[in-house]
């Protein structure tokens, strides 16, 4: 049997835990930096944060919750699901909490990895599978002057417990996906919300809706039909998906959505003008809201579109001389999606870091394996996020491909690490499709400052599902013993 050693208990952590021990697996540890676990539902506490995807999808296929209070679900019950889950399936106990990895070293030796902690502690592993996800670490925008703000300034990823803005003046950086939850949130309660743009975000309806009594009592007596919800959501998610991946007629059907919903709320031209969106629809994250445009059209919500020059102490100054009071500081600005496992180090075969090989963006066969790294799987890896359906689907992919890894690991007795050839060549792949991808069509956080794409599949979930289900030998070569 393996010793399996896996970063981060989120949602990718979890999914994997549950799919080895399912297998077989016992032994194993999963190493989470927090105090419990979550991920970034355990992170995120922003007023507002909620999930974005229909809850039939965001869940695990095999888990079904017919208890959603709502389609799309605020976050507490999303961290509530997968606790539960943990709990249930008996993964609680193979948790260590407050063990931040710093690296991670190939030893060729015994043909094993030896696992840092932040506290000196060490284990040693036949497989290491980092699942830290592509949404752990915030980017914080370097704004002159910034260090000179006397009140709060926060990112909603790290939003203070106990944190008030009532009555406040509060300044939002951002229009992105944390934005338009927040926003909505506070207005009426803050005192005034400011509202520093840079592009208008495209937007879509939300088809939200609360979820009743006997709903909940027929689904918990019959769980099997849950997946009737699912599939429709699936179906939802396709054209979504058959949109920003070049289908015209779909394209042109959210557009016409996005567009009407524009319209109908709102009415004030000017206003109107500030939020159309003018770079390609998709090449940013598509935004479902029903509430971000009338929170903009009141009247103690300002937007400003004017760059900021800097921060002062009492607030900011956009390039327009104006300046605009803040009492707290919100910095909605994302994460840095493209620094893969950044800040741990991870050295593989004679020597090479994980970072070098990945100087000029990150890669990863099926997005799980890089040649020079034995016994290395990720989850949600490079080229694995998804512009339709729900990661947690790509999660269950990755799972069932890990765990045929690992039983080749077990049976073989000794250590997988995939071809470069095949690795170079799926890689070329994967870059000539993004290449005539909408994504190509702004700066997002799906790029690196050189614009290649290392975050997005460049496909229909499906294609991934199918090309990750069965474990090829003949793509995997064995290392030196």
């Amino acid at each position: 049997m393996a010793r399996i050693v896996i970063v981060g208990a989120g949602f990718g952590g979890i999914a994997v835990a549950a799919a080895l021990v399912r297998a077989g697996f016992d032994d194993l540890v999963l190493l989470e930096k927090g105090d419990r676990i979550g991920g970034v539902w355990r992170d995120n506490t922003y007023p507002g944060c909620g999930c974005d995807i229909p809850a039939p999808l965001y869940s695990y296929s095999f888990a079904p919750n017919p208890l959603w209070s709502r389609r799309f679900p605020p976050r507490r019950e999303i961290l509530g699901y997968l606790q539960d889950f943990a709990d249930r399936w008996g993964l609680l106990p193979r948790v260590r909490l407050n063990a931040r990895v710093t690296g991670a070293g190939w030893d060729e030796a015994t043909g094993r990895w030896r696992v840092s902690t932040a506290d000196g502690g060490e284990i040693v592993a036949d497989v290491v599978i980092p699942a830290v996800g592509q949404l752990s670490s915030p980017v914080v925008p370097a704004l002159r002057g910034a260090e000179r703000f006397e009140g709060p300034a926060v990112h909603t990823a790290r939003w203070p417990e106990g944190l008030t803005v009532d009555g406040l003046n509060v300044g939002v950086i951002g229009t992105g996906a944390s934005a338009i939850q927040l926003v909505p949130a506070i207005a009426g309660r803050a005192g005034r919300v400011t509202v520093f743009q840079r592009t208008p975000p495209w937007t879509l309806p939300k088809p939200d809706r609360r979820y009743g009594r006997a709903r909940k009592a027929i689904y918990g007596r019959f769980p099997g039909l849950t997946r009737l919800p699912r599939l429709g959501m699936w179906g939802m998610t396709w054209v979504a998906g058959r949109a920003v991946t070049g289908h015209r007629v779909a394209g042109t059907l959210l557009r016409v959505l996005s567009n009407a919903q524009r319209n109908v709320q709102v009415r004030d031209r000017a206003l109107r003008a500030r939020v159309t969106p003018v770079e390609p629809m998709g090449c940013k994250r598509v935004l479902f809201t029903n509430a971000w445009y009338p929170a903009l059209r009141r009247p103690d919500v300002d937007l400003v579109t004017a760059p900021i020059d800097e921060v002062t102490p009492a607030g900011v100054r956009t390039s327009d001389g104006a300046e605009h009071p803040c009492d707290v500081l919100v910095y909605a600005t994302g994460f840095d999606a493209v620094d893969f496992l950044v800040p741990i180090r991870i050295t593989g075969r004679d020597g090479r870091e994980l970072s070098g090989e990945w100087r000029d963006g990150a890669f990863a066969y099926l997005g799980m394996a890089v040649p020079g790294f034995p016994n290395l799987f990720l989850m949600y890896g490079p080229n694995t996020n998804t512009g339709n359906s729900s990661v947690i689907y790509f999660h269950e992919a990755q799972a069932r491909h890990i765990v045929q890894a690992v039983r080749l690991i077990a049976a073989g007795g000794r250590p997988l690490e995939v071809r470069r050839d095949r690795s170079d060549s799926y890689d070329a792949e994967m870059q000539r499709r993004l290449a005539a991808s909408v994504w190509t069509g702004c700066r997002s956080w799906y790029r690196t400052a050189t614009g290649r794409i290392v975050t997005n599949w460049p496909g229909m979930a499906a294609e991934y599902r199918r090309r990750t289900r069965r474990l090829r030998p003949a793509d995997y070569g064995r290392s030196p013993e």
